[in-house]
């Protein structure tokens, strides 16, 4: 990969190899990219260019931190993040400053990390209760529940497998072992 070193904005890649790779060039390149965007959350929202500047820094400086430390990951466009590390950053200083109104001006089209991050998280909680409920399930409900949910194999393939008299019996089964397994699922804590 080859990173264009005379300027526009850089992809979310360019920079972050930019980081790992100590490159100037790329965070100058990330300096303007997207300044004019924090500089307009910034003065929409009671600030100043200097202030606009500081909270830029200390964004990149975020950034730049949590790429060298190996503590990054980006679950959105690298603008998205930088506009809500910003506006995070920004509310802070307000509030510790009493100058916080209570709204802040926003950019409908960027979704805040953190909202992000939390979806993912609890995602993941549900996605990790799931895997224990179909653990505790037992056979043969776990493999008649895989085989039709994460197999896509069809009722008659499965009522053929379990030797089924017809695959409404299947069916039946099928809506039993789902029973238990909501049960399961429920159970968790």
């Amino acid at each position: 990969m080859s990173i264009d070193i005379n300027g526009g904005v850089p992809t979310d890649s360019e920079v972050i190899l930019g980081i790992l790779n100590n490159s100037e060039s790329v965070l100058k390149r990330l300096y303007i990219a997207y300044f004019p965007m924090v500089l307009q959350l910034i003065i929409n929202n009671n600030g100043n260019v200097d202030e606009a500047k500081d909270i830029y820094q200390e964004a990149i400086i975020v950034l730049y931190n949590k790429v060298k430390t190996g503590d990054f990951e980006l679950s959105s466009k690298l603008k998205t993040y930088i506009y809500s590390v910003c506006r995070r950053l920004w509310l802070k200083r307000l509030t510790q400053m009493n100058r916080y109104g209570g709204d802040i001006k926003d950019f409908e089209e960027y979704l805040t990390v953190d909202d992000e991050t939390e979806k993912n998280n609890e995602r993941d909680i549900q996605f990790n209760k799931m895997g224990n409920a179909l653990k505790l399930l037992g056979e043969p409900c776990k493999t008649i529940i895989e085989d039709f949910y994460i197999n896509n194999r069809s009722m008659q393939e499965i009522c053929e497998d379990f030797g089924y008299t017809n695959s409404d019996n299947a069916k039946t089964q099928k809506y039993k072992c789902l029973q238990r397994l909501k049960k399961l699922f429920f159970q968790q804590k």
